[in-house]
C-alpha cells in the first residue's frame, strides 16, 4: 500500500528511448493521455520546451534521454512523477541541473500541488526550502538542526552559514 502512493523524482533520472510523452506518462493507470502529460510538463516547467521540440510530446528522446540537456532531463522525470498524482512525493535534488528561475517557477506549481500530499525534498539549495514546513538539516549524515526556514536562521549557524552562501552565487 505504501509503494502505491509512493512516486520518487530522481537527481539522475532515466528516461527511455520512447516519446517524451510516454516517458512522463510512464506509470500513470488511469488516463494516460496526451492532456495529462501537457498538464504534468506544465507543472514541471518543460512545456514549453516540449512545444517547440519537431513533434511535440511525440518526439523520440533518445537512449536515457540524451537528446535532452540535463535540466530537461530531471524536468521530465518529475513531470512523470506529477502525473501519476502521488499521495507522497520524493524529490530527490530536482533542482541541481536547473536555473534558479526556473527553479521558483517550478517551486510555485508545487505549492499548489502540495495541497493534501506530502512532499519530501531532499536538496542543496537552501531557497528551495524556504517555505517547507519542516526542513531537516544533515551534516555528515546527522541530523545538525530542525524547523521552519526563519526558526534555523535564528538558531543553526551552519544553515546561516548555507544560506548567505547560495544568496551569494
Amino acid at each position: 500500500q505504501f509503494r502505491a502512493n509512493l512516486v520518487m523524482a530522481p537527481q539522475e533520472s532515466f528516461l527511455f528511448s520512447t516519446s517524451i510523452g510516454k516517458n512522463i506518462q510512464l506509470g500513470v493507470k488511469t488516463d494516460p493521455s496526451a492532456e495529462k502529460g501537457w498538464q504534468a510538463a506544465k507543472l514541471a516547467v518543460i512545456a514549453e520546451e516540449i512545444g517547440h521540440f519537431p513533434e511535440q510530446l511525440d518526439t523520440i528522446v533518445g537512449e536515457r534521454g540524451i537528446t535532452l540537456s540535463g535540466g530537461q532531463r530531471q524536468r521530465a522525470a518529475l513531470a512523470r512523477a506529477l502525473a501519476v498524482d502521488p499521495a507522497i512525493l520524493l524529490l530527490d535534488d530536482i533542482f541541481s541541473s536547473v536555473d534558479a528561475h526556473t527553479e521558483a517557477k517550478i517551486l510555485e506549481n508545487l505549492r499548489d500541488v502540495a495541497k493534501g500530499r506530502t512532499i519530501i525534498m531532499v536538496c542543496h539549495r537552501v531557497a528551495a526550502l524556504h517555505s517547507a514546513d519542516h526542513i531537516y538539516l544533515l551534516d555528515h549524515g546527522e541530523i545538525n538542526a530542525q524547523g521552519k526556514h526563519e526558526q534555523l536562521l535564528q538558531t543553526s549557524e551552519l544553515y546561516r552559514n548555507l544560506h548567505s552562501n547560495m544568496a551569494k552565487e
